[in-house]
């Protein structure tokens, strides 16, 4: 058992490195942003640069690596966020205040004043994205593929610290998986409800499309072309 205790670590890396890939390419396929947080987005990079400082500073080498693929690939998602829907300001300037508190307490107190801040981050961190996907009625830009792997590295973490008795694995393991599994049920409550509705949620440019494409002469074979209504349901999941 104590093995299997000591490998929650390097499972929990395994599991954070491709973490933000899934979202890139929801993003990206489903041409959609609804329901997911640009303010997440940027405190998991600000917060896992921080991290990147801290476990520098106490000599975890093997924590780098899954520290610098958040810090960037979830950078890279706020930024193809902010370029689709516009940058939010006040966000924006939280973000920023936030950056500036870690640097301070980074400066001030080195290693520990840093460690004390970051006990808060992700608690911060992820109650944007828990509130943007409980306000928003369409959900179809958030990738539980995404959730999954966050869920996974955060019971992770949470196993590991009720073993060592660190309160602070705890708290991190137990605020994650919540956070997870609040966003993964209200991503599946919405897709359901978009599935039986009918409703996709098709923007302006795809509903010119189906315009265009329902005036195009079907195949005379009788096969279902997949276009317009049936495009728009594939994207969302709804179309087997």
């Amino acid at each position: 058992m104590q093995t299997v205790f000591a490998s929650l670590p390097l499972v929990a890396a395994f599991l954070a490195v491709p973490q933000f890939l899934p979202q890139l390419a929801r993003v990206r396929r489903a041409g959609s942003t609804a329901g997911v947080s640009w303010s997440w987005a940027a405190l998991t990079s600000v917060n896992n640069a921080a991290w990147l400082g801290y476990f520098a500073l106490s000599g975890f080498w093997t924590a780098l690596v899954p520290a610098i693929s958040a810090t960037v690939l979830s950078g890279l998602l706020a930024i193809v966020l902010a370029r689709r829907g516009g940058g939010p300001k006040r966000p924006m300037l939280l973000t920023s205040a936030w950056a500036v508190v870690l640097l301070a307490a980074a400066a001030l107190s080195g290693r520990t004043g840093l460690g004390s801040a970051l006990a808060v981050a992700f608690l911060l961190q992820v109650t944007p994205s828990v509130w943007t996907v409980f306000r928003s009625r369409d959900t179809a830009g958030v990738s539980s593929g995404t959730w999954l792997l966050v869920l996974g590295e955060l019971l992770c973490w949470g196993v590991f610290g009720i073993h060592q008795a660190d309160p602070r694995l705890i708290v991190l393991g137990a605020t994650g998986v919540v956070a997870s599994l609040l966003v993964l049920a209200r991503v599946s409550w919405t897709a359901r409800a978009r599935c039986g509705t009918g409703e996709t949620g098709p923007s302006e440019k795809e509903q010119v499309h189906r315009a265009r494409a329902d005036s195009r002469p079907q195949p005379a074979d009788g096969r279902r072309k997949v276009t317009g209504v049936n495009a728009a349901q594939k994207r969302t999941g709804c179309l087997r």
